[in-house]
């Protein structure tokens, strides 16, 4: 499998999965004409569309690249198909179905919070996180509970630490800012800060970064490390994860 990560709108990510037929799928198509081009530029026939949420800066391009590329399986959780929320969806998936691409098997994982109907496809090492889990960082919780997202994120960082990270903007210099403002003598972030700065100066994406990296960088992930406990302690909460989770995010709403 290969990937090809496409920049959309202002800071988004869509995500074309190719496999050794130049067939393809598209994550998170948040507008067509840069799909478009990129199906064309890797000279790939676009075989299914699958979505992470149902934000319009996710799906936008759906309808467009249904109707240029003729029907096509849409896919996107059970949830958000129940609630009719993603444009053309045909599939609504749990965790624990079947799903493959080009043989590999895909795991499907249930991380609500950002929205109730967030999912997340594990295939090939790498996790296509859309906007839960994002390099440094996490999405904001607009939909679910503080412990709801953190036992999301505790379930995406469950998985090996080699796996890649594909997630939905390009947030990650922000998001350790705010990191080294919890962690200050993380020198963990400070190295990561400095990868991310380098990558971004010679506009390079930082999307397919270690999982490795997040689980000593990531505030977000690191609910059970003393410095964080500190930190929110500070703001009132006590130690249990859920708590920790949700004052260190409740920080970065503020930040």
């Amino acid at each position: 499998m290969r990937v090809a990560t496409i920049p959309c709108l202002n800071d988004n990510y869509a995500y074309l999965l190719i496999d050794d037929d130049n067939r393809g799928v598209v994550i998170d198509p948040s507008e067509a004409p840069p799909v478009e081009a990129a199906l064309e530029r890797e000279g790939v026939e676009l075989s299914a569309i699958w979505l992470t949420h149902h934000h319009y800066d996710h799906v936008g391009g759906v309808q467009a690249l249904v109707e240029t590329h003729g029907p096509l399986p849409v896919l996107g959780s059970a949830y958000d198909m129940e609630h009719g929320r993603i444009p053309c969806q045909s599939r609504g998936l749990s965790e624990g179905d079947t799903l493959d691409f080009a043989g590999l098997p895909v795991e499907l994982l249930e991380i609500p919070g950002h929205t109730l109907g967030a999912i997340a496809y594990v295939v090939d090492g790498c996790v296509f996180s859309g906007d839960t889990l994002f390099i440094a960082g996490c999405g904001r919780v607009f939909e679910g509970t503080m412990p709801m997202m953190q036992t999301s994120m505790a379930k995406l960082r469950a998985l090996p630490a080699s796996t890649r990270i594909y997630c939905g903007h390009e947030y990650t210099q922000k998001n350790l800012e705010f990191a080294q403002n919890i962690e200050p003598d993380n020198a963990a972030i400070d190295a990561r800060t400095r990868w991310a700065n380098e990558l971004r100066a010679a506009g390079e994406t930082t999307m397919g970064g270690l999982l490795g990296d997040e689980l000593d960088t990531n505030p977000f992930l690191r609910w059970d490390a003393e410095t964080v406990i500190s930190r929110a302690q500070r703001d009132g909460a006590d130690a249990d994860p859920g708590a920790v989770f949700g004052a260190i995010r409740k920080a970065k709403d503020r930040f």
